[in-house]
């Protein structure tokens, strides 16, 4: 892919970035020290919609039917890009994810490109996208339309290192209900129907279906229901279960055969189950070459740390993007490998000088791979 955006304007862009240094470590601050979980993250939306309004965009929050999602567009060129910012917390962690990194560096992104939009031949979208932890938030925005016309989408997550070509698993959420008979345990079990049991034949039927599945899928779930009294045969039990596999076509197979195993624990106890899908499934991520080399390209002028390879080891609904329009979904590191996601020493790691650092790298560096992108697509435009 063509990367011809004259000097000039990647100058301006930095310029850009360095302007706005103030304000988004401060949305960043701001975001982290008021975690909001899924659906919930109304003072985050507001926040970057608040900061891009007084730039000049077009802003719409509430946005594509959903409380906590914003939408925010400036320019009119012919290619469209959209920056995608997450922003909620985990329960009990905070922003142990970092998500208000990615929102400061996707409005940082968006703040960078607003004056020179035109003329670079870009549209910019940003995309305020609720609930990636739990919720498939980006699933509901593709259902209501928040991508349509969208060329190129992307964003940025922090990580323990840095990887360009993200990858990650499929995945599917299942909510498990069985019910049966109560009775006594003692003066008539013959009139139960154990509930308890129909999810126990059922976990015993999943442990042995672990044994014929490949390497990389995987099972896991826990109960959440099984009883109230040992001296009352349970008539409800009900369990919540995660299917994760490398491929959207490969958990359609895993979805059928884990249900049959819920299925079986029902037929053997004479109970009934109720198997029901509480999200949208999250599909594997799949970054785009093209894409790709310019971020690799962008990242590496910015003397970031060269990526690694790693196999799948995350779930993100920005999956579900990617095989809609081309993405990437790079990750910068913000620890040393000292902790991880969805750890606590995550949450202050995602507030520490490293992560400063990438908020504002990864914001140029979108800028950049933006521009990019735009003046590939219309050399090739011109040329053909």
């Amino acid at each position: 892919m063509e990367k011809t955006t004259p000097k000039v304007f990647k100058t301006a862009l930095r310029k850009e970035i360095e302007g706005h240094r103030d304000d988004l470590l401060a949305l960043s601050a701001r975001i982290h020290a008021h975690p909001e979980t899924a659906f919930e993250e109304h003072r985050a939306a507001s926040w970057c919609a608040e900061l891009l309004a007084a730039q000049g965009f077009d802003v719409t929050v509430p946005a594509y039917g959903l409380e906590t999602a914003m939408s925010a567009t400036v320019g009119s060129g012919p290619v469209t890009v959209a920056i995608v910012c997450e922003y909620d917390a985990l329960p009990g962690l905070g922003h142990a994810c970092g998500h208000n990194l990615i929102a400061s560096a996707g409005v940082g992104a968006a703040l960078a490109l607003e004056p020179y939009a035109d003329a670079l031949g870009l549209t910019v979208r940003v995309i305020g996208a609720p609930a990636e932890e739990r919720g498939a938030g980006k699933a509901l925005l593709i259902d209501a339309g928040a991508f349509e016309g969208v060329d190129a989408a992307m964003m940025i997550h922090p990580c323990p290192f840095e990887m360009a070509d993200f990858r990650s698993f499929a995945l599917g959420t299942l909510s498990v209900t069985y019910t049966g008979k109560a009775a006594h345990p003692s003066l008539n079990p013959h009139e139960g129907r154990n509930a308890a049991d129909a999810l126990t034949v059922a976990q015993v039927a999943l442990g042995l279906l672990r044994q014929q599945l490949p390497p990389q899928w995987r099972v896991h779930g826990i109960t959440t229901a099984a009883g109230t009294a040992p001296n009352a045969i349970p008539d409800r039990a009900t369990a919540e279960y995660e299917i994760r596999a490398l491929a959207a076509e490969d958990l359609r197979d895993l979805r059928e055969r884990v249900e049959n195993c819920f299925r079986a624990g029902a037929l053997a106890t004479g109970c009934e189950v109720t198997l029901e899908r509480p999200e949208p499934d999250y599909l594997d991520f799949r970054g785009d070459p093209g894409l790709l080399e310019l971020w690799t390209a962008n990242a590496r002028a910015l003397g970031r740390p060269e990526p690694v390879e790693r196999e799948a080891f995350a779930c993100t609904d920005m999956g579900n993007v990617s095989h809609l329009v081309p993405s990437i979904h790079p990750v910068l590191d913000i620890s040393g490998g000292a902790c991880g996601p969805h750890e606590p020493e995550f949450a202050a790691a995602a507030v520490s000088p490293a992560a400063e650092r990438a908020l504002l790298d990864g914001a140029l560096a979108m800028a950049w791979t933006a521009a990019d992108f735009a003046n590939a697509r219309i050399v090739t435009a011109t040329s053909s």
